[in-house]
């Protein structure tokens, strides 16, 4: 007798089958359908998001004629598990890699992630509470998308007390996100459609240190910088701002303005900010008119960038500056008394780098008392 037909009547005599009931076909499928069923040890489930229902435990139907196995307690998806849609690399368990996926929403952030990045997708809209599970967070890539501000929550950063880092550059939005939370260092919001700052839109980010905000329709800043108390860097170049921002912080190291349509600076506006080394304003409408004697007169400022604007003469800079730009202007003297007010042995600027081409300037107007007052120079483009 063969051995699937012997091993056959043994479990037909325990489960109380006669032998005048086998038929060796039907049988030997039953057998096969006894063996898989005795197999199947485990269940499985489909991860879900903790908005969504759990997903049910699945059982396997029990043979006709065995007892019914009793059925697994449903099992709930850990929070901490992965999204489908993303990458989670087990030797980084708290980053989480959405990127470059042509995702249309936001996936489900495990509350262990602290750095998460969703650049480069298709999503439109962040809804409110889309990261309240995920209070750990410092880093957010959102840039390159499509978000606008009309499709995101008011408070969607609201629990990120720990958020250092938020990218949004290159989306559709037309005001900033907010509020923020405090323990933010950089915003990155360049290349939206922002076109206002109101002066209490940046307010209590006290640990701010670099703010970008190029490639926007700003026309207004306001006091919007006065209270960002750790400022170093502030790009709103690119912009339709026709006024420097009121109250620069005393932390500032880094202005960038450059095409704007700014025409004038207040008197002793930089002198706030003591700590200042690049100024760059090229591409603006300033004139001599706008300018005060003492506007740039500040010796902390090394870099002082004026190109392409609208001079007429050259601005009085402190004899600390290293690098100045005028190229592009409509200079028509070469006077230097606005870098030497006393040219001797021991007095003389500290200039490296001058540029004056593209002006009125001709050659031989050049003082003969320059090479002592500019003895640092390397480089003088007239």
């Amino acid at each position: 007798m063969p051995w699937a037909t012997t091993l056959i009547l043994i479990l037909a005599g325990l489960c109380g089958s006669s032998l005048g009931q086998y038929n060796e076909e039907e049988d030997l499928a039953w057998l096969q359908y006894y063996l898989r069923q005795s197999r199947a040890s485990s269940y499985n489930y489909v991860p879900y998001y903790e908005e969504e229902s759990p997903a049910y435990a699945y059982s396997y139907p029990s043979a006709t004629d065995t007892e019914p196995e009793p059925e697994p307690e449903p099992q709930q998806a850990a929070p901490w598990r992965c999204p489908q849609e993303c990458d989670c690399p087990p030797n980084f368990s708290s980053a989480m890699y959405c990127d470059t996926r042509n995702l249309r929403y936001l996936p489900f952030v495990p509350s262990r992630m602290k750095y998460v990045y969703f650049q480069n997708n298709l999503i439109t809209s962040i809804q409110e509470g889309a990261f309240d599970n995920a209070t750990e967070l410092e880093w957010l890539a959102l840039h390159n998308n499509r978000i606008g501000s009309e499709k995101m929550g008011r408070k969607v950063f609201g629990k990120l007390q720990r958020l250092e880092r938020l990218y949004m550059n290159n989306n559709n939005l037309t005001r900033l996100p907010g509020p923020l939370p405090r323990s933010l260092r950089e915003l990155h919001l360049s290349y939206n459609r922002i076109s206002k700052v109101p002066s209490n839109a940046l307010e209590g980010l006290e640990n701010l240190t670099a703010l970008y905000l190029s490639h926007n329709f700003i026309f207004e800043m306001g006091a919007s910088l006065k209270g960002l108390k750790s400022l170093i860097l502030a790009d709103l170049s690119y912009n339709n701002l026709r006024k420097v921002p009121e109250g620069l912080p005393a932390s500032l190291e880094q202005l960038y303005l450059e095409y704007n349509y700014i025409d004038a600076i207040p008197d002793e506006y930089f002198q706030v900010s003591p700590r200042l080394l690049y100024v760059r304003m090229s591409h603006n409408s300033l004139t001599d008119q706008g300018l005060s004697g003492n506007t740039f007169n500040s010796s902390s400022i090394l870099e002082l960038d004026l190109s392409y604007n609208r001079l007429q003469k050259i601005p009085r800079v402190n004899t600390n500056l290293e690098n100045l730009y005028l190229q592009g202007n409509q200079i028509n003297e070469f006077s230097i008394s606005s870098f030497c007010s006393v040219v001797d042995v021991v007095n003389y600027s500290r200039l490296q780098v001058l540029r004056l081409d593209g002006n009125e300037i001709k050659r031989n107007a050049v003082p003969p008392d320059a090479p002592l007052c500019l003895r640092r120079a390397t480089v003088i483009e007239i």
